[in-house]
């Protein structure tokens, strides 16, 4: 027996920790250093050597098997799997099986799809085991140092590991970025919907970066200038950090700067496409999520786009008028536009608490959101604020704070998107940012003409204004 078993044999560990690559390691370190102790396992050797040598001081451990790993666990067990989603997370459930026992309580921590939490939590509540689906944000830096962490499952299986949760989460005001979401696949419905939020802030940060490289000739320099003054507004958030730094960044290989060696492709992982077809389900309209979603994959397709640039020739417009006016348009407009993109989004998760009885608690999730996670932005403030107003609020366009700010921003808005058609620059998220509010508080749509359209050609019956019922008519004559 090595020196690692034998001060293993001699105490149980608070929670296990499956998948020791940068996110599982990272936050077994999190954990230990809360005064937990962690047992990790991997099939990976060296990613538990790893761990090892990361441990230092600290309580934890790596196991050479998984039939060790459950052995040397404190009972009930609580286990955290980290491994990538999909078929990876219900084999090492299925290998895990053999050992377990009733009361022991496994979390998925990965970025699984919310309607693989079903047949899970079937299989494992047959074995008398509870199933805890976890959602979390934050990358390698926020496991580290303290992520936002979304679990959604059995009550009871929050509650026993709740006071790690809540040790290692980021903390905002004295606030654990960590709350109970609800049952059955909330956890992961909620991170789903996070990172369709993340999508959709990302295509409009990038469409305002282009509207100023080629709109307006920018340099890096200028680049950085400008992100650094909109970080000290309104529009504040972690994205926006990480854009004002990636702008200063040196190439190691080159005289350059870094963003400029970067390939112009951005390939799309699926969790912002899940967000798109689940409120396509839901009926609810997320355009702004979805033309991100598009966009990225517009962005793979660079074979064809040179292709065009040669076929469908028109060169980029130089913006002609005062550009700090411009520059100052520009921040308003991506600042409603975030707005517009967090509304969509818990417009969404609004209807999902009801439809999918998940009893989501809105505020609890702009709180939990301030802090660690990837989404974070001073916006959330106003957000909760919103729902502690009005916690059954349908969109968040409606609360008097937030639509008095749109109302006031709203023609920077105009102004940028009229200048990006002439200029001939992309800017679809914007675009149909301005299209959702305008389609949002318009009273009367043209769905009449569709309605007409469909009963024209097939039948399909219609609604009238005037009359309740249904009506068909025979538009031909035969």
């Amino acid at each position: 027996m090595d020196c690692t078993n034998k001060q293993m044999e001699n105490q149980f560990y608070d929670i296990g920790m499956i998948g020791l690559g940068v996110m599982g390691r990272n936050l077994a370190l999190n954990i230990a250093d809360h005064g937990f102790s962690v047992l990790g396992y991997d099939k990976d050797t060296k990613k538990i050597d790893a761990l090892r040598a990361s441990s230092g001081t600290r309580d934890m451990r790596g196991a050479q098997s998984l039939k060790e790993f459950v052995s040397f666990l404190r009972t009930p067990r609580a286990i955290m799997m980290l491994v990538p989603a999909g078929p990876p997370v219900d084999q090492v459930i299925q290998e895990l099986l053999p050992f377990m026992e009733r009361g022991d309580v496994i979390i998925d921590g990965g970025n699984s799809h919310f309607s693989d939490m079903e047949p899970r939590t079937k299989t494992l509540k047959e074995r008398g085991i509870l199933f805890l689906g976890v959602g979390i944000s934050g990358g390698e830096h926020g496991a580290r140092h303290g992520p936002s962490i979304m679990p959604g499952g059995p009550r009871e299986a929050y509650e026993r590991v709740r006071p790690i949760f809540e040790a290692v989460a980021a903390n905002v005001k004295g606030e654990p970025c960590v709350t109970y979401v609800g049952p059955g696949s909330s956890g992961h419905y909620t991170k789903m919907v996070h990172n369709g939020i993340e999508y959709g802030v990302m295509g409009l940060i990038s469409e305002t970066y282009d509207l100023m490289r080629r709109g307006l000739g920018a340099t890096d320099d200028q680049l950085h200038e400008v992100y650094a003054q909109w970080l000290r507004g309104e529009a504040n958030s972690y994205l926006l950090e990480i854009t004002f730094n990636i702008f200063s960044q040196a190439d190691t290989m080159t005289n350059k700067r870094l963003i400029d060696v970067i390939l112009d492709e951005a390939a799309q992982t699926g969790t912002g496409m899940w967000t798109s077809q689940e409120a396509m389900k839901m009926q609810v309209p997320l355009p702004s999520i979805d033309v991100a979603v598009a966009m990225r994959n517009m962005s793979m397709l660079q074979t064809e786009r040179d292709k065009a640039n040669l076929i469908l020739e028109r060169p980029i417009r130089l913006f002609q008028g005062d550009q700090k006016v411009f520059i100052e348009q520009l921040g308003d407009a991506l600042y409603i536009g975030m707005i517009i993109v967090y509304s969509q989004a818990m417009a969404l998760l609004s209807v999902a608490s009801v439809k999918r009885g998940y009893h989501l608690d809105l505020e609890a999730l702009a709180r939990i959101w301030r802090g660690g996670c990837i989404i974070r932005s001073d916006l959330l403030e106003d957000i909760r604020t919103a729902y502690l107003a009005d916690p059954n609020l349908p969109n968040l366009l409606v609360d008097k704070k937030l639509s008095k700010r749109v109302m006031t921003l709203e023609g920077s808005l105009r102004k940028v998107v009229s200048s990006a058609g002439e200029l001939g620059i992309p800017a679809p998220g914007l675009m149909v940012s301005l299209a959702y509010l305008d389609a949002y508080r318009s009273a009367w749509s043209p769905a009449n003409l569709i309605q007409a359209q469909r009963d024209y050609f097939g039948s399909h019956t219609y609604e009238r204004s005037d009359a309740a019922g249904i009506f068909h008519t025979q538009w031909q004559s035969d």
